[in-house]
């Protein structure tokens, strides 16, 4: 009886030790199967953002002709979209006319050749010319004659041989024949005579480049005829209409970007803003200094940043830089060692704007034109993995 009763006890601690061993093992096993699902969470992870991730030099990018932008907060409603146009400033263009009437005998620049200031372009034969110069000789002649005859009569008046009258009286004749020396020495330097008087040089007054021409080789011109315009593309302004409303939030120092047909940005700031409306457009003018050179007469487009009003924490970038990858919306941003395509949330659209609503931080830099490269070098990239 004690026998069995010890087999009896014996079995019962082995059932209870396999059971054990069993939950153990059961227990092992989950929890195995849960680092392992873990494990490859974070590997499918990992394996997705190594494959959004696109090498490429500063070499590549711009043989690839990628253009980069700096993103910056601020919705489409802070931004202002207008047309505008590339013009010279005011120190920047000038018209060249001939100062004397006469026939050209010689032109040295041509239409878009550079030129410096004061460098001459044309050279005219003129006896309007001819005359100043001539006054101009005659003029010092007799200004020379009276400094002598004051030198003579204040010698005279120092020894009591001349009266004080007679001193006073060349005094006063030296000082008009000195003033019409400067007057025709004035008068030659602004008509800009040659050294042998006999013609005009025709002379730009500004640093570079010939715009337009209106002079041939013979051709007689008269006094004020314009015959060159040259301008300066490093001194340009940009000048934008706007509607009354948006006018009323800008103010100058206002920041602004300038889009450009091939794709590049270039900063701008307001500079003023014309109080009036125009008569047939009703629309205001804004004056924006840029930096850089450009041709006056380029179309563009800008995007005023009004300093006041509504703000916005979202960014808005260009319709070309936004991708569809794998049916998610991305964004190549800039990296030390090429780019990576970032997930994005997209909100509104207007005029070939795309308002980013998460994704992105203000002074990233995202490729813009031509970014549909990055994304089929990146699925050439994964295809070559697979």
């Amino acid at each position: 009886m004690i026998t069995q009763d010890k087999r009896l006890l014996g079995g019962v601690a082995g059932a209870v030790l396999l059971a054990a061993f069993g939950g153990f093992s059961v227990a092992r096993c989950t929890a195995d199967r849960a680092t392992e699902a873990q494990t490859d969470g974070n590997t499918d992870a990992e394996a997705q953002a190594h494959t959004d991730r696109l090498p490429m030099t500063a070499d590549a990018i711009r043989s690839a002709d990628i253009a980069l932008e700096a993103v910056r907060a601020g919705g489409l409603g802070s931004e202002i979209l207008a047309q505008a146009t590339v013009t010279a400033s005011p120190t920047g263009e000038a018209i060249v006319t001939a100062r004397a009437g006469g026939v050209v005998i010689r032109v040295s620049k041509r239409l878009g050749d550079p030129v410096k200031a004061g460098e001459a372009l044309a050279v005219v034969q003129s006896r309007d010319a001819a005359q100043i110069a001539a006054d101009r000789t005659a003029a010092e002649a007799r200004a020379e004659l009276a400094q002598r005859n004051l030198a003579r009569e204040r010698q005279l008046y120092e020894q009591k041989v001349s009266a004080r009258v007679d001193y006073e009286q060349a005094q006063a004749e030296a000082a008009a024949a000195a003033a019409e020396a400067r007057r025709a020495q004035v008068a030659a330097t602004v008509a800009n005579v040659t050294r042998d008087g006999s013609g005009a040089i025709v002379s730009s007054p500004i640093s570079g480049r010939v715009t337009a021409q209106n002079v041939r080789l013979g051709a007689f011109v008269q006094p004020e005829t314009e015959l060159f315009r040259v301008a300066d593309p490093s001194k340009v302004q940009i000048e934008a209409s706007v509607g009354p409303v948006d006018a009323q939030r800008l103010a100058a120092g206002d920041q602004a970007v300038v889009d450009l047909s091939d794709g590049r940005t270039i900063d701008a700031r307001v500079r003023s803003i014309t109080p009036g409306l125009g008569g047939e457009t009703r629309l205001a003018t804004v004056v924006l200094d840029v930096s850089g050179s450009l041709p006056p007469g380029l179309p563009v487009s800008v995007r005023l940043l009004p300093g006041r009003g509504a703000s916005s924490s979202a960014i808005v970038i260009p319709e070309d830089a936004l991708q569809s990858l794998e049916g998610r919306d991305v964004v190549f941003v800039r990296t030390k060692q090429g780019f990576i395509a970032r997930n994005v949330t997209v909100g509104q659209r207007s005029a070939g704007r795309v308002e980013v609503t998460a994704g992105l931080k203000p002074g990233e830099r995202i490729a813009t034109r031509n970014a549909f490269l990055l994304k089929a070098e990146l699925g050439k990239g994964a295809g070559e993995e697979e």
